[in-house]
């Protein structure tokens, strides 16, 4: 029988006050880069440690050393393929799979003050990213995708107000730490991930904290700067993780559709004809809701602009977040489908309460089959036969969306009730 919603609310309030602050234990993660997987540690220590590959130490590399407003520094190490065991700091990693496939989708997950705007940090119930990634690691995934937007603490919290009260912000450290290290500890320790930039993490908001901490270059760049394409193999695809962080949701200039169009080169047609996904932070097609009604959600001009006429041939999926909804819209073979999970523990959209919304808006002058619903949670995607097989488990890990992709069809809906 599951936790009544007033149960696991306690229960997570109560694991926070107990343990603590979470600095006393070495934070280590495997990441997807360029090339393969790489392990990745923060610690406070003079140099950086031996990592044990396999039984056998190597050196890790200092990736970045300490600075006033990041007091530690980052370190890291390429692992090679096959390997069994990764051993830093007495903490044992995930291992990463040649072709993972199950998949841990999510983005959008800080907790935001901006402002006026002021969420609950220190409730479990206003801010549930810590829930989510215990509940989403209890799935035993082979590869976690998380689609952009971490840094969200922009601000302080208003003098007064208990439900963010001591929580650290602004770039450094500490606010990385309470948006993601923290409550992704669970879900860090259970698989590799796939970070991909959002547009919290532009130049003018988080970058330096990105490229200092998950961007997935070799060293960190300096602003002004955008994370290069890479790609990662899954089962029966290759993932394509692209910036998008400089595109604009209303307008096209070339100024920003040509860099776009470029970070898009051998993406499709261009790797030799395989299946492809795209994942960038931006959906290049969003249906907007407005009660049961579905219309055109043009969230991004520039990426549309960039792939108007692109051979998309071999992209199978467009894989985003930045709506902070669950949409799935499939086109037929005229277009590889768009899904966004944008559910990780931000602000949901206002228009987007239950029960879902379907329809069959024209969307960027095509017909799309939509799904579309507000909801805290994540998506699992199964790859089964030619198949992959989701669904997205809200906050008491009850289904409330089943969906399948077959070729370049994606259909989603809500599960059938007894």
């Amino acid at each position: 029988m599951k936790d009544s919603m007033t149960g696991w609310i306690g229960g997570i309030a109560l694991a926070f006050a107990l343990a603590g602050p979470a600095a006393a234990s070495p934070i280590a993660w495997v990441q997807m880069v360029a090339g393969g997987a790489e392990a990745r540690l923060v610690t406070p220590a003079p140099a950086c440690p031996a990592i044990l590959v396999d039984g056998a130490a190597r050196p890790m590399r200092q990736r970045a050393g300490p600075s006033e407003t990041y007091p530690n520094r980052v370190c890291a190490a390429a692992l090679p393929a096959g390997v069994r065991r990764v051993v830093v700091e007495g903490v044992a990693l995930p291992i990463p799979k040649a072709h993972p496939r199950r998949l841990v989708i999510l983005g959008d997950s800080g907790c935001r003050l901006a402002g006026l705007v002021v969420q609950h940090c220190n409730d479990p119930g206003g801010w549930p990213f810590a829930h989510i990634a215990v509940l989403a690691a209890a799935k035993r995934p082979d590869l976690v995708i998380h689609v952009g937007d971490y840094y969200y603490r922009e601000t302080p919290c208003p003098t007064g107000d208990a439900a963010c009260a001591g929580s650290p912000y602004g770039d450094r450290w500490a606010t990385w730490q309470a948006e993601v290290f923290d409550p992704a500890a669970p879900l860090l320790a259970a698989a590799p991930w796939v970070f991909a930039r959002g547009n919290h993490e532009s130049c003018q908001r988080g970058a330096p904290g990105w490229f200092r901490l998950l961007d997935a270059d070799p060293k960190p760049r300096t602003c002004p700067a955008q994370s290069d394409t890479f790609a990662v193999d899954i089962a029966g695809a290759r993932l394509f993780i692209v910036d998008s962080n400089d595109t604009n949701d209303f307008a096209a200039p070339q100024m920003l559709v040509a860099p776009f169009a470029a970070r898009l080169n051998g993406v499709g047609g261009g790797h030799g004809g395989g299946v492809a996904w795209i994942v960038t932070h931006r959906p290049i097609w969003n249906a907007l809701r407005v009660g049961d009604l579905l219309t055109d959600g043009v969230v991004n001009a520039t990426e549309r602009a960039a792939v108007r006429g692109r051979n998309l041939a071999n992209v199978q999926l467009v894989l985003s977040g930045h709506v902070h909804n669950f949409t799935s819209l499939s086109f037929g073979q005229a277009r590889p489908p768009q899904l966004i999970v944008g559910t990780g523990g931000d602000l949901l959209d206002l228009n987007d309460s239950p029960p879902p919304a379907t329809g069959a808006p024209t969307v960027d002058g095509l017909t799309a089959r939509t799904f579309t619903m507000g909801r805290f949670g994540y998506f699992v995607f199964d790859r089964q036969g030619g198949d992959w097989v989701g669904r997205f488990h809200d906050l008491s890990d009850s289904v409330a969306a089943i969906c399948r992709l077959h070729g370049r069809d994606l259909s989603c809906r809500a599960p059938t009730r007894p």
